[in-house]
This record gives C-alpha cells, sequence and structure tokens, in this order.
C-alpha cells in the first residue's frame, strides 16, 4: 500500500478541525483548470461563498477546490496533486476567519500599533494575524499588507500563537479604499469628461442607455454562471462608463435589479461591482 504524502495527512488534519485545504505547486499558486474546466467551460461556481466549484472531481478552480471531505482529500484524481504538491493552503473564508498578510517588518509594526491583538502565525518575512469572522477579500489595503478571507486562499504555516480574535471593524476598514464609488454619488450627465476635457460621448442619453439596456439583457439571459455573467457585465460597464462619472444610482440599481432577478443577492451584487470597481482600479 502506497503511503499518503506528507502534506496530504496535513490536509486531512485541518479538514478535521473545519478548514478546507488545496494543494498548491511550486510557487505557492494553486494547480490549473482541469481540460473540462478550462476557461471556466464548466460553468464555475454555483455558489461563490462555499468551496466546491462544479462537479469535476479534480483540483479545480483554485481556492474553490479547497474541501473538508476526506473522500475528495484522498480521492485518485487529487492524488497526483498531492506527489507533485509543494504547500498547502487553506481558505480562510470557508473556515470562518479572515487572515491580515502582513508581508514585512514594516506591515508588521503598522499591525502592532494598529489591530487589536490576535492568534499570529510567523511566515518567511512578516505576519499572518488571523481573526474570527469572514469578509470579502482585498489585495495591497496598504503597503505590504493584504486580506484573504472569502475567495481567497492562504498558506497553512501552522497554528501559530495567541487567542483569536473577533474582527474588528478597523479590518474591515482596510477593505473600502475609497468611500467615492460610481454608487455613492450620482453624477450629473451634463458635466464634462474628467480629465479630457469636452463633452463626453456617454452623457448622450440614447448611448448610455442603449448600453445600460445592453448589460441588463446580457444578465437576463445567462442560464448559466450566472454569478460570472454578473461580474463581467459589471466589469464591462464600468470599463466603459466608470471613469468619467456618467453612471448614476439609477443605472447602477438597473443592473443590480437584473442580477437579483437571476437569483443574485445583494449582498452577491455589492461584491461583484466592488470585484469590479477594483479590477479597474476604479
Amino acid at each position: 500500500m502506497t503511503a499518503a504524502p506528507p502534506l496530504l495527512d496535513t490536509a486531512l488534519m485541518l479538514a478535521t478541525h473545519g478548514i478546507p485545504p488545496l494543494p498548491l505547486r511550486a510557487g505557492k499558486v494553486p494547480f490549473g483548470n482541469c481540460p473540462d474546466c478550462t476557461g471556466n467551460a464548466c460553468g464555475g461556481r454555483p455558489n461563490m461563498k462555499t468551496p466546491g466549484p462544479c462537479r469535476c472531481p479534480g483540483v479545480c478552480h483554485a481556492w474553490a477546490a479547497a474541501t473538508t471531505d476526506p473522500g475528495v482529500l484522498t480521492s485518485p484524481a487529487w492524488a497526483t496533486a498531492w506527489r507533485r504538491a509543494s504547500a498547502v493552503a487553506y481558505h480562510p473564508g470557508g473556515a470562518g476567519v479572515t487572515v491580515v498578510d502582513l508581508d514585512d517588518l514594516a506591515a508588521v509594526q503598522w499591525a502592532r500599533a494598529t489591530l487589536p491583538a490576535t492568534r499570529t502565525v510567523p511566515t518567511t518575512r512578516g505576519e499572518h494575524w488571523i481573526y474570527r469572522g469572514s469578509m470579502r477579500s482585498v489585495n495591497a489595503v496598504r503597503p505590504g499588507v493584504d486580506i484573504k478571507s472569502l475567495m481567497a486562499y492562504a498558506r497553512w504555516l501552522g497554528s501559530g500563537t495567541g487567542t483569536t480574535s473577533s474582527l474588528p471593524d478597523a479590518v474591515r476598514a482596510l477593505a473600502v479604499k475609497d468611500p467615492t464609488t460610481v454608487r455613492r454619488a450620482p453624477q450629473s450627465l451634463t458635466a464634462p469628461l474628467r480629465g479630457h476635457g469636452g463633452e463626453c460621448r456617454h452623457r448622450t442619453p440614447a448611448y448610455l442607455d442603449r448600453g445600460i439596456a445592453m448589460a441588463v439583457q446580457r444578465i437576463a439571459d445567462a442560464s448559466i454562471a450566472v454569478h460570472a455573467t454578473v461580474y463581467c457585465t459589471f466589469l464591462a460597464v464600468l470599463s466603459t462608463h466608470g471613469r468619467c462619472g456618467c453612471l448614476t444610482d439609477t443605472h447602477v440599481n438597473r443592473l443590480f435589479t437584473a442580477a437579483q432577478a437571476k437569483g443574485e443577492t445583494p449582498r452577491h451584487c455589492t461584491d461583484a461591482w466592488t470585484n469590479a470597481l477594483t479590477t479597474l482600479g476604479l
């Protein structure tokens, strides 16, 4: 009988404690999707809040592959990955925790002066501060600081020391990069295009309304991968209309209403919109 890879033993230990693990390959990155899931061809995750993407038995969809099911972790489909793996990661949000990843000494010193004490785990260059509670994940909330929780993974580097504290408002506030977002301040459709001078073509009511109508229809027509479609649609709208301030709350509410009609929750809509803003640097 072939002995289990040492990393698999660690993964099974985590699973017994309700922490969903996954293998990482060299470079601290997840394994790529299988051919059937490449390019999200399988439809992706039906529920973005829980581990487990589609019904693919392979180690697919990065953080969403994380699972506490020992039958999956020890399955033949995962065996090759464990033999090739260089580290074990876990899905913090799936375990109900948030990791504040402090990447260097300066970040650690900032956290010690700013954040409530909690369980800490040493890393190669800094520390992981682990809080009880989940939130959206955001990179580079300040120099050397990332937040890893929902829809993210973190390396397992041991259980650390100290007592795990509840997720404080100070950490949640780090995820709000810019309080001035498209949703908060309805813009006048008669103002000039910021930074370019002259009139913004998006401020032609017919052009803007047609774009929003097409986006709403795209969401309404989605039959699979609804969440991915909603995110991609939000991204497309913001890439075209997000930088000149021509979107108003009315436009955004039309998009959110269309998404919720397809079964998305208000939280899913907000997360998808925020992620799109972050991706575009808005």
